[in-house]
């Protein structure tokens, strides 16, 4: 049993785990704003993100430079690392339709360099990324080895999902999980 653990870096030495994090809600009484602040519901769902992280030892805290995803990171931590290749995927709203203008291909090798770079930094440890819901599920597809546009899932807001890392070989553990947003 533990070898079918170890193919999915379960109880491995040395993996780091990474948290990927769609940032907390902002659409909750949105005005037509380029980078809107968090909402009053997204500010309660980044306290109790924190209350989650703050329990286990974390390395780093990564977000995109987007408002959203900086002021989720800075209610985990005040010491916050800015990485743009987290940002959103390039997309607009036309006629209420999303439509994705980044190629996906390029959304998940910024993806993959910029967690590639945070295991390097911080080897055998935790980091909790803070980005957006179409980048996230992108990098998460592709390490699922799924083809684009295939992974059909809703990103809750701090819905967290976990690769593990060891080396170049990557596993998804978690994906989207909620839980600290449970009624308490």
């Amino acid at each position: 049993m533990r070898s079918l653990e170890h193919q999915y870096l379960i109880g491995v030495e040395g993996v780091t785990d990474v948290w990927l994090v769609r940032h907390a809600d902002v659409y909750d009484g949105l005005a037509e704003v380029d980078d809107p602040p968090l909402s009053a519901q997204g500010r309660e769902q980044a306290r109790r993100l924190a209350q989650r992280v703050r329990r286990l030892p974390v390395a780093a805290v990564y977000a995109s430079p987007a408002r959203r995803a900086q002021e989720t990171a800075r209610v985990l931590s005040d010491d916050v690392r800015l990485d743009a290749r987290i940002g959103e995927a390039t997309a607009r709203f036309t006629g209420g339709r999303l439509t994705v203008d980044e190629r996906t291909e390029v959304v998940v090798e910024r993806m993959r360099r910029a967690v590639d770079d945070a295991v390097a930094a911080h080897q055998g440890a935790r980091v909790v990324m803070i980005g957006h819901g179409i980048a996230i599920l992108n990098y998460l597809a592709s390490v699922l080895r799924l083809s684009p546009g295939t992974f059909r899932l809703y990103p809750p807001f701090t819905g967290v999902s976990i690769v593990r890392a060891h080396g170049d070989r990557r596993a998804v553990g978690t994906l989207f999980d909620v839980s600290h947003l449970e009624v308490q």
